[in-house]
């Protein structure tokens, strides 16, 4: 096993946790020391290699599991919060996120087996994928399949970090900033110290998670909640035991959260910040964060108006994420992959209908958007 750390100096290290079958390689875990102890800033996918990886790095780092004071949590996907549990076993550490991740976090630890399972064969149908998508999972639910979600194993935090709130991180000056729109209670953590190369431009060290990466555009779909009554076509409904068939809808698109909208307010209020440089949780650290904040909000610019134009035509949510311009074309996207596809296809779909561009086709069934 080869172990990547990095030495971003200041007392700033990141060590390369690998994520198992995915393209995306690895995550990203910092290690900030504090003078109470070293402090991890997310943890990786929970896999018995990316945990060999991550004791060894912390290793590398100079310190041993059982000295980590504390986990900052940026967000709750499991390639960031997956091996918390694990590190506050070993070392007694807190864990902290915030509170809007945190409910996600105890929504999947709780739920009933099949409950989300119920939730994805509800939203794909109200979406209007076609009957070879939907038949793997009703078949995966009628055997009882479903029951095991990546991250179930993750702890639950036993802090909150509250945006705009300077971290007791004694020795440091780490401001969390809250980024939702990747997820709901995504945070971005400010070093609010100089940089230690001294650079001219921007002030201090921006460890974005998810929210900033340098050469991808993070997935923003509608935040999932089975539990969620509002239910609009979007987010797919609310699956009650047996209403996974009867695709249950509400009328209007244009209820409830704005995740896209969420995450274009964000960037902005990165871009403000002006960090001299950013840390994210993927590929590798980079300068000029307004350059690249700037080139996300025209990215979804562009994405919109292109979407209006598709728009023309009466669409379903699924007919328009097939008809979309994705990194490859949709035959060769995996099966998983597809769903994403559309959850994201909908969140750009919603942003339309709140700015007023799209509107519901009466009496469509499944549900039609079209440009008014």
């Amino acid at each position: 096993m080869t172990t990547q750390v990095t030495d971003h100096r200041g007392g700033v290290w990141s060590i390369a946790v690998p994520i198992p079958d995915n393209p995306l390689g690895h995550t990203l875990v910092h290690l900030l020391e504090t003078d109470r102890g070293p402090v991890l800033i997310d943890t990786g996918w929970d896999d018995p290699d990316s945990w060999d990886t991550l004791v060894a790095g912390v290793a590398a780092c100079g310190f041993t599991l059982t000295n980590i004071h504390g986990v900052l949590i940026t967000h709750h996907h499991p390639d960031h919060h997956g091996l918390s549990a694990k590190v506050r076993e070993a070392s007694g550490a807190w864990i902290a996120m915030h509170a809007a991740d945190t409910a996600v976090v105890r929504r999947t630890r709780e739920a009933e087996p099949g409950r989300w399972l119920d939730h994805l064969i509800a939203k794909l149908t109200t979406a209007g994928a076609p009957d070879d998508h939907l038949a793997p999972l009703r078949e995966a639910r009628a055997k009882g399949s479903g029951r095991k979600l990546p991250g179930r194993r993750a702890a639950l935090p036993d802090r909150e970090i509250d945006p705009g709130e300077l971290l007791d991180l004694p020795g440091r000056r780490v401001r969390a900033i809250w980024t939702p729109g990747h997820t709901p209670g995504h945070v971005c953590l400010h070093l609010e110290e100089d940089h230690p190369s001294g650079l001219p431009q921007g002030f201090g060290r921006l460890f974005s998670g998810d929210h900033l990466l340098p050469g991808i555009t993070p997935h923003i779909g509608l935040y999932e909640d089975p539990d969620d009554d509002e239910g609009p076509p979007c987010s797919w409904g609310s699956p009650r035991s047996g209403e996974a068939e009867s695709g249950r809808r509400v009328e209007s698109l244009g209820e409830g959260t704005d995740p896209l909208g969420d995450y274009l307010d964000s960037l902005e209020r990165i871009g403000r910040l002006a960090p001299a440089e950013v840390l994210p949780a993927h590929q590798h650290a980079f300068t000029d964060a307004e350059g690249r904040v700037r080139e996300l909000i025209t990215h979804h610019e562009d994405r919109l108006s292109g979407l209006r134009t598709l728009l023309r035509e009466p669409r379903t949510p699924w007919q328009l994420a097939v008809a979309m311009e994705w990194n490859r074309p949709w035959e060769q996207i995996p099966y998983g992959s597809r769903n994403i596809a559309v959850s994201e296809a909908e969140a750009h779909l919603r942003r339309l209908v709140k700015q007023g561009y799209v509107e519901m086709v009466t009496g469509s069934d499944p549900v039609r958007y079209q440009a008014v």
